[in-house]
């Protein structure tokens, strides 16, 4: 960078080079004489300044018309800036574009022979003292670039700094210039600079207003280029963006025939037609000059440009077609009058939104006002918050029913992402994945409270029978005949499947409670949301409590209390119905209304009978057909259908259906198993003796058949009871013992913890240490907002009067 540009010489005094030279200044004062603004425009121009400090200082989101410079690191955006500013201050030297954007806002003015600098302070909107050394510009940009990167802990931060160059050989021009796109990381920074440099630049770079003016070297071939891709990411038609050339003067000395300096100028075989680049150099020379001699050089390489084109260059170029897009005083007036373009069309819209925005912000001080004087007024804010708390309760009841609003794909979740919100990703002792009707649809509230029972009703099919071991199956039938009772094998059989029903089906119990629960919890930001929307649609009510953090704090803790109790309770509820079934008093296990064949599909079959009661609306089947293939099998069962067979057929045990005397004979009357032939609900075995004999003698077949007989009673009882629990019991108590209370007692039980409750300890929600202090900062912060925004109104006013 040190060296003279490669084709260009310093020309000496020879009458020819002092007529160049007398050339170049004319154009020079030509540009100046052009340059001088009138005064609409000049207002025009003043208000947009004063507007977007104004946004800067106070956060403000508006639409102005502003040209944002990006590109890769040494591709020219710092040379471009200080030959827009008509003066060198050593942006490079601090690597400005690294780190933080700079907003360059240049005024003309004819008066300031030297360059007034000043820069915004942070977080106001007020100016500093003018900075006269250019070296003290690029030391105030370091020093506040390392500090907000010191507050921040970040390698690089997209709060602007803001500079007002006043300068009679500037343009009214404001531009801003975003950090370099780089490949890798400097060594030092996080390996995660590049991305962030890359997402910030996005952020400046896509909003519609902004015009983007993209600097491209131009060593560089279109199709090898490493960020175009990315501008045509953030703008796809190139509409608002416009393509800078840089460096074009080591490019010219490869131009020989007329054809080759045409075709490239066109720019037309990748880029398109329509899109029109400027191509511009700038001297390269990095010595200290003064600042007259710095734009005198920037018109000599200006003129130099052109110069060999039309005589280097065998015919020339297409003067007629291509001169306006070369040399930088072209690219200077030509961003200038676009501004002032932007500006002109922009004004009624920037009228009518500050308008609104002044209207907005009245609107938050006479909010602000209320709140300070709620605080010594007990009466109206317990009267306001428990507005607020009923119509919370109001909508968590419109979710329960059924709502579309707000928007469930925005708030809604699918089964996953409830699972994996909630911490219980899987279903106790099932290691399948289970898929309820509709699991990949977004839903919330009364909707996604059905999904979780079919879920579990479908985990709960999913579990069979445990396998019984030998010895368990001895030790129950030889402890009970040594004691002289009369249990017989259906007794045997009911006792494991009780113990299997107790210790496998209560975690998923436990498990549908806190699921449940999860899902009524998510309720209470929905019904926030909602009953904001509700405001905005209606009008500010009484009862809003925006800004009262502490209060609504205390009502989430309440609610979600709420639904801890109701969790505990329906835990407690639904153990009693499982003590209840698997009770030795239950006639669960003999009742004959339903025929007692174990059916390794019984999953499939829940499954394929839940759509007929549950409307699968996914975009996807999740219902496996039945299938009579048990190799092919792919229900939710297929998990424990091992152990189940395993339970079944046991190694070197003879067939269940092999001779046995008649205390142990089993046969089928009319699809139900009956014991000995007598249609018994509760079969005895003859004789205790013959028990302790039969199996004290080890014989192996009537052993094998006793045993076999127990696995698959126990297995057809652990069904029955399944079944009656989930279709019987377990649904209606979790319906009753969460959504019941939860359209009934809710708005009571919250009633009570927040409002019975003495003043002192009700405030306490309200008025917090320093919060009326906080308040009253913030209220001086709209009233500061206020101001501003009516003092750019007012000017506006006057502006769009010119228009």
């Amino acid at each position: 960078m040190a060296t003279s540009n490669n084709f260009l010489k310093t020309p000496s005094k020879t009458p020819a080079n002092d007529k160049l030279s007398s050339s170049s200044s004319s154009v020079s004062k030509k540009h100046n004489q052009n340059s001088v603004p009138s005064s609409s425009s000049k207002s025009r121009f003043e208000a947009y300044n004063r507007l977007q400090s104004a946004a800067v200082a106070f956060g403000e989101k508006l639409p102005i018309p502003e040209i944002v410079a990006l590109g890769g690191q040494s591709d020219g955006k710092s040379s471009l800036l200080e030959a827009l500013l008509g003066f060198r201050f050593n942006v490079r030297e601090v690597e400005m574009g690294t780190r933080r954007p700079l907003i360059l806002q240049m005024v003309h003015d004819p008066t300031a022979l030297d360059p007034r600098c000043r820069f915004q302070e942070e977080d106001s909107e007020d100016y500093g003292s003018p900075i006269l050394l250019s070296s003290e510009i690029a030391d105030t940009i370091k020093s506040r670039t390392d500090a907000m990167l010191k507050k921040t802990k970040t390698a690089v931060s997209s709060k602007p700094i803001v500079m007002r160059a006043e300068y009679a050989h500037c343009p009214n021009l404001t531009i801003i210039d975003t950090p370099g796109f780089v490949l890798k990381a400097k060594k030092g920074e996080p390996e995660t600079t590049p991305k962030e440099i890359l997402s910030m630049v996005k952020s400046l770079a896509t909003p519609p207003h902004r015009i983007l003016v993209f600097l491209q070297q131009s060593s560089v071939e279109w199709c090898s280029s490493l960020w175009l891709d990315t501008i045509r990411e953030i703008d796809p038609t190139f509409r608002r963006t416009l393509i800078v050339v840089s460096k074009f003067d080591n490019r010219l000395k490869e131009f020989t025939e007329r054809w080759e300096v045409d075709r490239y100028l066109s720019a037309s075989g990748y880029l398109g037609e329509s899109i029109q680049p400027f191509f511009v150099a700038l001297p390269k020379e990095r010595t200290t000059v003064s600042n007259e001699e710095f734009r005198r050089q920037i018109s000599q390489v200006d003129s130099d440009v052109i110069q060999h084109l039309k005589e280097n260059v065998k015919g020339g170029f297409d003067e007629e077609k291509y001169k306006s897009r070369i040399g930088f005083g072209c690219l200077r007036d030509y961003l200038e009058s676009e501004l002032q373009k932007r500006y002109k069309e922009a004004t009624p819209a920037t009228l009518a939104l500050l308008e609104q925005r002044c209207s907005e912000v009245t609107a938050q001080i006479s909010i602000m006002d209320s709140k300070l004087q709620a605080t010594s007024d007990v009466a109206h804010i317990r009267r306001s918050s428990m507005l607020f708390a009923s119509s919370i309760c109001n909508h968590m009841g419109a979710l329960i029913d059924g709502s579309a609003d707000p928007d469930p794909e925005q708030w809604g979740k699918t089964t996953e992402e409830e699972k994996s919100e909630s911490g219980m990703v899987s279903w106790p002792g099932v290691m399948a994945g289970i898929k309820p009707p509709n699991s990949t649809l977004r839903l919330y509230g009364g909707a996604a409270f059905e999904r979780v029972m079919h879920e579990f009703r479908c985990a709960a099919y999913s579990v069979e029978c445990p396998p019984v071991s030998r010895e368990k199956v001895a030790n129950i039938i030889l402890a009970h005949a040594g004691r002289g009772g009369g249990r017989g094998i259906t007794e045997a059989a009911a006792e494991i499947a009780r113990a299997a029903a107790k210790s496998w089906l209560a975690p998923l119990l436990d498990t549908a409670c806190e699921r449940l629960a999860f899902v009524l919890k998510n309720l209470f930001d929905l019904a926030m949301e909602k009953n904001q929307h509700h405001h905005f649609d209606y009008g500010k009510k009484t009862g809003d409590m925006d800004g009262y953090v502490g209060f609504q704090a205390a009502l989430r803790r309440s609610y979600n209390c709420f639904i801890y109790d109701l969790a505990k309770q329906c835990k407690q509820l639904v153990r009693h119905h499982l003590d209840s079934v698997t009770s030795p008093y239950s006639q669960v296990c003999y009742e004959t209304d339903v025929l007692l064949v174990p059916d390794p599909n019984s999953a499939s079959r829940y499954l394929a009978s839940a759509t007929s009661t549950c409307l699968d609306l996914s975009d996807q089947e999740n219902i496996p057909p039945e299938n009579n293939n048990k190799d092919q099998e792919t229900t939710p069962g297929k998990l424990l259908k091992a152990a189940g067979e395993a339970s079944m057929t046991v190694p070197e045990t003879p067939s269940p259906d092999q001779p046995r005397d008649g205390s142990f004979a089993i046969k089928k009357e009319h699809g139900n198993i009956v014991e000995g032939g007598a249609r018994k609900r509760h079969p005895r075995m003859k004789h205790n003796s013959e028990v302790l004999t039969n199996v004290a003698n080890q014989n192996g077949s009537q052993l094998g058949s006793t045993y076999s007989e127990i696995c698959s009673l126990a297995a057809q009882h652990f069904a029955r009871i399944r079944e009656v629990l989930v279709e019987r019991s377990v649904t209606s108590a979790l319906n009753s013992g969460f959504l019941t209370p939860c359209r009934e007692r809710l708005m009571v039980a919250l009633g009570l913890d927040l409002f019975a409750v003495n003043d002192e300890k009700f405030m306490d929600m309200f008025v917090s240490p320093g919060a009326i202090e906080t308040l009253q900062n913030e209220k001086q912060n709209l009233h500061k907002r206020q101001k501003m925004l009516h003092s750019c109104l007012t000017e506006f006013k006057l502006v769009a009067r010119s228009l």
